[in-house]
């Protein structure tokens, strides 16, 4: 039985996620925005966690207590519409806050709590794929992206002397809130395929940029 952590749990992925670590017989450790989410009937604990908030990651530590993470995931994102025509900046700095810093910080603050063996997974997007980018626009979220994945290909460097391996995935197009409900897959089919690549990940590949579906994608 592994400890699973997983943030931005409380809904689509995230949700499917830790159903799927549930029924297989883990443990799962949610942490959500969403100060009301109880766990969904599949975590056994959910800790509020604003990954944007230094309150949240400094509470981190006392509220883990003595518990080690075996799968630490970061799910946690939003997606907001800019186009060249209508720029937000805020819009497009609070994504990078929340899409790549929110993974940076949280791996920070739970650092202590991996062990040898334990694995990391950054939830990114092909969107942030500066090879695969052939329709522009998207601009904070495709930025936030592709800093994300420059956030676990770092860690995968910073990781290995410690036995920890990290492997940036791509969920596919998932019918979820984010997208509108419109995509190729549901969140469970998307979830049980991350899993699976998870489940595959290991030092010897660390570091790789992978689609769910089970193929590499181009940085």
């Amino acid at each position: 039985m592994a400890n699973v952590f997983i943030t931005g749990v409380n809904r689509g992925v995230g949700l499917a996620l830790a159903t799927v670590y549930a029924q297989r017989g883990d443990r799962v450790i949610g942490a959500a925005r969403d100060r009301t989410f109880d766990g969904g009937g599949v975590c056994e604990r959910v800790i509020p966690l604003d990954v944007t908030s230094e309150a949240d990651l400094q509470a981190l530590e006392t509220t883990m207590g003595g518990e080690s993470i075996d799968v630490l995931i970061h799910n946690a994102g939003i997606l907001q519409p800019n186009t060249l025509e209508e720029l937000d900046l805020d819009s497009i700095r609070q994504q990078f806050e929340v899409n790549a810093l929110g993974p940076l910080r949280v791996t920070a603050a739970l650092r202590s709590f991996l062990p040898a063996g334990a694995k990391v997974c950054v939830v990114s997007s092909r969107m942030g794929s500066v090879a695969d980018n052939t329709s522009g626009g998207h601009y904070g979220y495709r930025m936030s992206k592709s800093a994300a994945n420059m956030v676990g290909k770092s860690l995968s460097a910073d990781l290995r002397p410690s036995g920890i391996s990290v492997r940036v995935l791509h969920p596919g197009f998932v019918k979820t809130g984010m997208t509108g409900f419109r995509g190729n897959w549901g969140p469970a089919d998307a979830a049980s395929a991350l899993v699976q690549r998870i489940d595959e990940c290991t030092l010897d590949s660390s570091g790789e940029f992978w689609h769910a579906e089970g193929h590499p994608l181009p940085w």
